[in-house]
């Protein structure tokens, strides 16, 4: 009898259970955020937690790439291009229950493009002189030049709108204006949202969302498979996929990214400076077997910085053909016949640690013997990307939309300077027309193409896992986000 009543009662039990999990989604990730403010930082994970579901912007990039309405409700643009004028939604207020205002939006813009701004993505408000605030629903936003991408560039997670109060400490306790409102962070583990009640637009379905950081990519899949994540948008082991595909309790799902995947070289160092080494270097590559030995077949062979899905792209794989024996003659003809000694240090992602052994042993086919130096994602940013730029290679993946302007900044972290180039961009930056900016856009990735700038290897593939009946979740990934606004378990 007790017997019978303890299944009965589990009975019972198991709706319950089982609708529980209809309002809550766990969410893998392989990097965890150094910090949870959009505005400060150029860690993809940052984005992947807070964009769209946490903070907003004047406008918002969907799952297309196309721009659409965010806190602004509608705007307008004078005939010479250089005037936007924005009308707020009224009502909108942040997690403190504050209210939104124009002097949100100046305050955020003024601080982007400040001199002393920590907004990694300075370049976006580049354009702008001025941020007016004549009412409180209405901002001004005067150019000094036109910029073709303005929307689009207000729609980055760099550019979501902020409140004078919380700025300071949104790195540790994010306050924005999202259908999600920040309830925990527990490092080394997870960051946990939960749905507000007072968003001024539709309400997301998930109560809940927990974003759990697991980098090893075989403790991903026993994740998955445990159930306790519920997806990894892009798992860290390609090679898993088959097993998921024959699983009926997963759904495989393989879309595209903006992460164009480079061997980044130190332009500063000898004897990287010499291009006729940076072209034995490109020369080297052998990128089939690159995206076979180390994604098992998911990327698509990249010449330049520039993304295969967008109409601009130029496939200039063949400039540098796999050549082994053209490489060391060019290797010879800088004065290293013998070859050289060089360090790659790599980040965490599993296409870095595994593309970095197979460059290594394609790299040491023309004589070049490098030292692999695996490093946290932290210890990256702080000797890789900024301060001293503390080596000669390393393996990332740019996952900025439209990022080829990277390459016309000053002191970046692999130090190319190209008048020829920064000349492209500055056209492009002016230009409104799309056909002349995609025939710029090509121009430019012909020159760094040329000039062997960096290995460029693949374009990272979107290779997802979710558990069957989720629905909403991105295929592709136009921004670096992981938006779960629309996203609902099927009943």
């Amino acid at each position: 009898m007790r017997m019978f009543l303890g299944a009965l009662a589990a009975l019972f039990l198991l709706p319950a259970a089982a609708e529980a999990a209809k309002d809550s989604l766990v969410l893998g990730m392989p990097l965890e955020p150094p910090h949870l403010d959009p505005t400060a930082g150029a860690a993809a994970a940052i984005d992947e937690v807070v964009y769209a579901n946490v903070f907003e912007g004047l406008t918002r990039i969907d799952e297309t790439g196309a721009v659409q309405k965010a806190l602004a409700e509608d705007w307008t643009i004078s005939e010479d291009g250089l005037t936007y004028t924005f009308k707020l939604r009224d009502g909108v207020t942040f997690h403190d229950g504050t209210t939104l205002d124009s002097g949100d939006v100046k305050f955020s813009l003024d601080r982007a493009r400040a001199a002393g701004s920590t907004n990694a993505q300075k370049g976006l408000f580049e354009a702008i002189e001025s941020v007016e605030a004549p009412d409180p629903l209405t901002v001004i936003v005067k150019l000094a030049r036109r910029e073709g991408l303005l929307l689009w560039n207000l729609g980055w997670g760099d550019a979501v709108i902020v409140a004078p109060e919380t700025a300071a400490t949104n790195k540790t306790k994010p306050v924005g204006t999202g259908p999600f409102r920040f309830v925990e962070w527990k490092k080394a583990d997870r960051v946990r949202l939960a749905r507000r009640d007072d968003y001024w637009g539709e309400p997301p379905a998930l109560a809940t969302v927990t974003f759990r950081f697991v980098a090893d990519p075989s403790a991903q899949v026993a994740a998955l498979l445990a159930g306790d994540i519920d997806a990894i948008p892009n798992v860290g082991a390609p090679e898993s996929l088959e097993r998921f595909k024959v699983d009926d309790r997963f759904e495989v799902r393989v879309g595209s990214t903006e992460g164009e995947t480079i061997l980044a070289m130190n332009h500063r160092r000898e004897p990287l400076k010499d291009v006729r080494v940076r072209r034995a270097i490109s020369h080297a590559i052998d990128r089939k077997a690159l995206i076979d030995g180390a994604m098992f077949g998911y990327g698509t062979p990249i010449g330049t910085h520039f993304a295969p899905h967008h109409a601009a792209y130029k496939d200039l794989t063949k400039v540098y053909r796999h050549d082994a024996e053209r490489a060391r003659a060019l290797l010879a003809e800088a004065g290293y016949p013998v070859g050289f000694k060089a360090v790659m240090k790599l980040p965490p992602p599993s296409y870095a640690r595994r593309g970095g052994e197979i460059i290594a042993a394609q790299l040491a086919a023309i004589g070049i013997t490098v030292e692999i130096v695996p490093v946290e994602w932290a210890q990256w940013l702080n000797e890789v990307f900024k301060g001293d730029h503390d080596f000669d290679f390393t393996i990332v993946s740019h996952t900025e939309p439209l990022d080829i302007g990277i390459y016309a900044r000053d002191d970046y972290y692999f130090g190319y300077q190209s008048d020829a180039f920064n000349a492209v961009i500055g056209k492009l930056k002016g230009e409104t027309n799309q056909g002349t900016r995609n025939a710029l856009y090509g121009e430019a990735q012909r020159i760094i193409a040329e000039d062997a700038v960096n290995g460029f290897l693949f374009q990272l593939a979107r290779t997802g896992v979710q558990r069957k009946g989720l629905k909403g979740l991105w295929l592709n990934a136009p921004v670096q986000a992981n938006d779960v606004t629309k996203v609902n378990w099927e009943e």
